[in-house]
């Protein structure tokens, strides 16, 4: 039986070239992700567009989204007066998210190393318990973190809602940095404690840079999250100085006497939208390999 292939497929193989047979699934391969591309892209393009609109043309029908005039951030002005301007609301936002983050990433790496590293009684109990958080309604323990919160005095607070976003993040976090300690080599580990690295310098220093995807991972969750959480703070916050952009987003929404002023809404819209694509962006290779972290022995 010859093993010999086609002159066309020697040649393109020889030059480093895929064979002309597989062309056309490449093409179809790109003209698929383009399209997929596009039909997610489109809502976001709409919405900017929307909101470069003015005060009178986003009352008309949404299609064609471009402004018909020159482009205008009257939009942004609207929304900027509403309260106590756009920026307060967009600090207490950023406010909470990064306390979030950074409380869920220390709490589920000092968790995750001691299930991944350490052995304790009933360890396998205390993670199945800690998992098993995960399938309880948000909306079931609401009034229970209400009235508790009001009892430590942190009810109508960021900080409180802080640990309230921290609390209901650090399930999936503990799991996700268990994972990511779990696939480093411990003869890594008592390498550099035969050096006499221990205790947190371990930790920070060895131990941290090898889960740094999994760190990241678990940090992006937590912002977007807590950026994003919109039924926590409409019932914990009653102070409007203290809302974040998402309650901020249905007091523009409800409007005066049943008008909604749809160009101040997409321009809010436009800014929630900013830092969580940014992030996205910038942190999106640490994100993947986090997800993974873990899957392969």
């Amino acid at each position: 039986m010859s093993l010999a292939l086609p002159a066309e497929e020697r040649t393109a193989r020889s030059a480093g070239r895929r064979p002309a047979k597989n062309r056309p699934m490449r093409v179809l391969f790109h003209v698929t992700g383009v399209l997929c591309a596009a039909l997610f892209l489109a809502p976001i393009a709409f919405v900017v567009l929307g909101s470069l609109r003015s005060a009178s043309e986003t009352v008309r029908p949404p299609l064609p989204p471009w402004p018909e005039g020159e482009p205008s951030l009257a939009s942004y002005a609207r929304l900027d007066a509403f309260g106590d301007g756009i920026l307060t609301y967009a600090g207490n936002s950023l406010f909470v998210a990064l306390g979030t983050t950074v409380l869920t990433i220390l709490v589920s790496v000092l968790a995750g190393y001691g299930f991944s590293r350490h052995r304790f009684p009933m360890k396998g109990l205390a993670f199945v318990l800690i998992l098993a958080t995960i399938m309880i309604p948000f909306q079931s323990i609401l009034t229970p973190l209400f009235l508790i919160l009001a009892k430590l005095g942190l009810q109508n607070t960021l900080s409180g809602l802080v640990l309230i976003y921290t609390t209901l993040q650090l399930p999936f976090s503990v799991f996700m940095m268990r994972n990511a300690f779990d696939a480093v080599p411990k003869e890594i580990e008592e390498a550099a404690r035969i050096e006499g690295v221990t205790g947190l310098r371990l930790l920070v220093f060895v131990m941290g840079p090898l889960v740094l995807p999994g760190i990241v991972t678990v940090g992006l969750f937590a912002f977007l999250n807590a950026w994003n959480e919109f039924l926590a703070a409409l019932v914990l916050l009653t102070d409007q100085s203290k809302f974040t952009l998402p309650v901020l987003m249905t007091a523009v929404r409800s409007g005066h006497y049943g008008a909604v002023d749809w160009g101040a809404v997409q321009a809010g819209v436009t800014v929630m939208m900013i830092p969580c694509l940014l992030l996205f962006l910038i942190l999106q290779r640490f994100y993947i390999r986090g997800l993974t972290a873990g899957a392969v022995k």
